[in-house]
């Protein structure tokens, strides 16, 4: 177990920071155009793909009651992200609306490196701030979230998605069969709609309408369309429209990597709309170093979701007899999930396996398939 005070050294957190190298890296491909502009993508999927092959799995735990006051580089890290995200983003658009070195195809391909990077960081980090108790690291996942057009996330992601993973309630715990591009449209739309309900919900139990302004997606609204018009003043119309390419390409790698978490996985219907409670065998986990690292410790995932508020540095790697173990990390997982029969071929012997090994007992699983048993009581556990 890695003790306290070695966790407070910067040098023990120094390899999560490595995700701030992307920046100059951007900033070094916004300037050189051309093929230069495949960097981002190439450095976040298949460069930690060859490093996670080098670096191999990390094992080690750290004590799981380590106070914040231990934490502080990790901590910043999150924290930091915020103002180096939002001056990249509205620095590349002013750099790519006001110069005459790139052409219309390099300045998409420039703003879809930089939803790579406002996705698989600036998303991730969001999580992280979002999973916290205090307003600050709220407010600032709520001020990433915004950068990319996805404010209700959010809401879905505590209220939804913690309470319901593994049910049919869940818009995001991808069905068994359930392919990628099947997925993708179909949580786009209920996400939405379910956090909208959720938070509605929350209100109705005060006797609160939806137009409360304690509702959060009037700061949702207001956040999001600060960030249009910002990139609308600075850029124009082709500034507007370069930042709906980063931000939907930012959604895009979110989903990829929520389809990844939990698919085929569920928690078994106990009757009468009771489903046993979020084990950590109700989430894909990977124990791979170096992905780890830049998605400071995301697919630690089936202990994030038995512990949510614990602070990543601090996420536990469960072994396989605890929790179910992707082959590779996220960044050829999400590869995979782009290509069905690929991903069937590698994943559905996988959840079959799992079926077997915990639920011997359900012999027939087209209702989990489908989605098919009935909605989870409201009052369902984490």
């Amino acid at each position: 177990m890695i003790a306290s005070e070695t966790l407070s050294r910067w040098q023990t957190a120094l390899p999560f920071w490595i995700s701030l190298l992307l920046v100059p890296l951007i900033w070094l491909s916004a300037m050189a155009g051309g093929w230069w502009l495949v960097l981002v993508p190439l450095s976040t999927w298949w460069a930690f793909a060859v490093l996670d092959g080098l670096t191999g799995p990390e094992l080690q735990n750290a004590d799981p009651e380590t106070p914040d006051d231990d934490l502080h580089w990790y901590i910043l890290l999150t924290q930091i992200w915020v103002p180096i995200q939002f001056l990249t983003l509205f620095g590349l658009i002013w750099c790519a609306t006001h110069s005459t070195h790139l052409g219309t195809v390099e300045k998409i391909a420039l703003f879809f490196g930089m939803g790579v990077l406002s996705g698989t960081i600036g998303i991730n980090y969001s999580h992280e701030l979002m999973h916290q108790k205090g307003r600050t690291e709220r407010w600032l996942g709520d001020i990433l979230l915004a950068m990319v057009l996805y404010s209700h996330f959010r809401s879905e992601h505590l209220l939804v998605h913690h309470r319901y993973v593994g049910t049919p309630r869940d818009p995001v715990t991808a069905r068994y069969n359930e392919g990628f591009h099947r997925f993708y449209p179909r949580v786009l739309r209920q996400s939405l709609l379910s956090s909208f309900r959720a938070e509605r919900e929350k209100l109705a139990r005060r006797d609160l309408p939806w137009t409360d302004p304690s509702n959060p997606f009037w700061r949702y609204w207001a956040l999001q369309s600060a960030m249009l018009l910002l990139a609308l003043l600075i850029g124009g119309w082709s500034g507007l429209g370069l930042f709906v390419v980063q931000a939907g390409t930012a959604i895009w790698q979110l989903e990829l990597v929520n389809y990844v978490e939990h698919y085929g996985l569920t928690r078994k219907h106990l009757g009468d709309g009771k489903y046993e409670h979020v084990r950590p065998r109700h989430s894909w986990n990977s124990a791979q170093k170096a992905s780890n690292w830049l998605l400071i410790n995301l697919q630690r995932h089936s202990d994030h979701h038995y512990k949510p508020d614990r602070r990543f540095p601090l996420l536990q790697n469960h072994t396989d007899d605890a929790a179910p173990q992707l082959p590779y990390g996220y960044p050829v997982m999400t590869i995979a999930a782009m290509v069905p029969p690929l991903w069937r071929r590698v994943m559905n012997p996988r959840v079959r396996a799992w079926r077997r090994r915990y639920y011997p007992e359900i012999t027939d699983w087209r209702p989990y398939n489908r989605a098919a048993n009935p909605l989870p009581r409201q009052s369902v556990s984490r």
